[in-house]
């Protein structure tokens, strides 16, 4: 990662980071893709309790990792200061921490787990292969969270195509142990569903040991000797990462949650509008990995720039990287658009789920515009460290924006189920607005303070 000077460099630094990170993201959406396919060819009730155990997962998956992710900006900004050594204890840090948390979920999982299933009143093959894959999921939750923070270094040093190539290398591993761990081949046990949590734990021990010995081996990142001293522990350095990570988790867990609550408030509607419902999810959710891609790369860069007190240039990555994904997002929104019949038709066969995700999938054109908004906006703030506003906005614009207008739009008008979908654009678009006011106002600020000489 290096200085820029134009607009134009600084566009192709966006896309040679982006790049890599979407291929990254896409090939993990492959994974949860693999595990939900395969069990579904083995049995329909360990598809159910796959998608249950995914649905039970994923919150607390990205909320944890949005704690890791503060390792990113706070390292990133290190790099721009050239302090490398304090870039080595960040991570550190980010190790210990992500070593504590594993402890504190698994112990929680061991107390809670079954009685959520049970407060679920699932059949008791579902439920059972629900607690088997997440059993199996457990099993790989240290390597997945100690390469969490192996990648947000990486990332913080603009190295993204490294991650990428491990992502790509151990896709086909996973798929192959997907194989053989569900349905019992090659002398294997047959887990069934349960296979899917296990294979993708040892795929995440794969991707911490490919990223280990790159991190040890390579020049760009061995010199920074990030596994020698592994005994010097502060609870200050944790505190700082907790300090930004925690209402960044915070953030990306009540964001998902509104979805699931969505979704449960839907299910007072009949089969077919869920299903509708479900099927544009799935495409808005599958093209949100472009602006989250932007996002991520977005962090990084603005945080370097910050780091090095460049803020002209962290000033111009934020707004090029906004204004990228919203182009993006109006760009894939229309193609969707334009051939929402045919995108609807790889869901079903069925012309009534068919027509009305076709429905859904117009009101999604808007939703995307306001969700590439809100999401580049907070990684902005995110590479200025400033993430407590942004959260308390976000969980504003989520909880008292989005959820009350989509319910009174779809329970008190003729809308029905569509006004979910203008409830969530409507606290999205409120989000990003104030969270670029917010970028608008900590940019006038460094500036201001570089100007009177008390920047710190």
């Amino acid at each position: 990662m290096n200085q820029t000077f134009t607009l134009k460099e600084k566009t192709k630094q966006i896309f040679v980071l982006l790049v890599p990170i979407l291929i990254t993201q896409l090939g993990m959406f492959s994974m949860v893709f693999f595990n939900t396919i395969m069990s579904g060819r083995y049995s329909s009730s360990d598809l159910a309790g796959v998608a249950i155990g995914t649905s039970i997962w994923s919150p607390i998956f990205t909320g944890i990792s949005g704690i890791f992710l503060a390792v990113s900006p706070i390292a990133a900004q290190r790099f721009g200061e050239k302090k490398n050594d304090e870039v080595a204890t960040v991570v550190k840090h980010g190790m210990y921490l992500s070593v504590l948390i594993t402890v504190v979920v698994i112990l929680l999982g061991t107390f809670l787990l079954n009685p959520i299933l049970n407060f679920m009143e699932l059949a008791p093959k579902v439920h059972d292969t629900a607690f088997d894959y997440l059993v199996g999921l457990s099993y790989g939750m240290l390597p997945l969270f100690l390469f969490n923070v192996l990648r947000s270094f990486i990332y913080a040093l603009g190295k993204t195509r490294v991650i990428m190539v491990i992502m790509l290398l151990s896709l086909p591993i996973n798929l192959i142990l997907n194989y053989v761990l569900i349905f019992g081949k090659f002398g294997f046990p047959e887990l069934g569903g349960a296979g899917a949590g296990y294979a993708t734990a040892i795929t995440d021990w794969i991707f911490l040991g490919m990223t280990i010995y790159i991190v040890k081996s390579k020049d760009s990142f061995s010199s920074f000797q990030i596994f020698s001293n592994l005994k010097e522990f502060s609870w200050e350095q944790c505190k700082e990462i907790l300090k930004i990570g925690v209402p960044m988790g915070l953030s990306v867990f009540f964001e998902t949650t509104v979805f699931a609550i969505v979704t449960i408030l839907l299910s007072k509607f009949n089969v077919t509008t869920i299903a509708a419902y479900q099927s544009a999810l799935n495409v808005v959710s599958f093209i949100y990995m472009i602006p989250i891609s932007i996002s991520t790369a977005l962090t990084v860069l603005v945080g370097f720039e910050v780091g090095a007190r460049r803020y002209k240039d962290a000033k111009q990555y934020s707004w090029l990287g906004i204004g990228t994904a919203v182009l993006i997002a109006i760009g894939t929104g229309l193609v969707v658009v334009a051939f929402r019949y045919q995108v609807a038709g790889l869901y079903s066969t069925e012309a009534a789920v068919i027509n009305l995700t076709a429905n859904f999938l117009i009101f999604a054109l808007f939703f995307q515009i306001s969700d590439a908004i809100q999401a580049t906006a907070q990684a902005a703030l995110r590479g200025y460290k400033d993430v407590n506003i942004a959260f308390i906005m976000t969980l504003v614009a989520y909880w008292l924006i989005c959820l009350p207008t989509g319910y009174l739009l779809a329970n008190f008008t003729s809308l029905g189920a569509r006004g979910y979908w203008i409830g969530l654009t409507i606290g999205l678009l409120a989000a990003g607005i104030a969270l670029s006011f917010r970028l608008i106002q900590i940019q006038k600020k460094k500036f201001n303070a570089l100007v009177s000489g008390t920047i710190n």
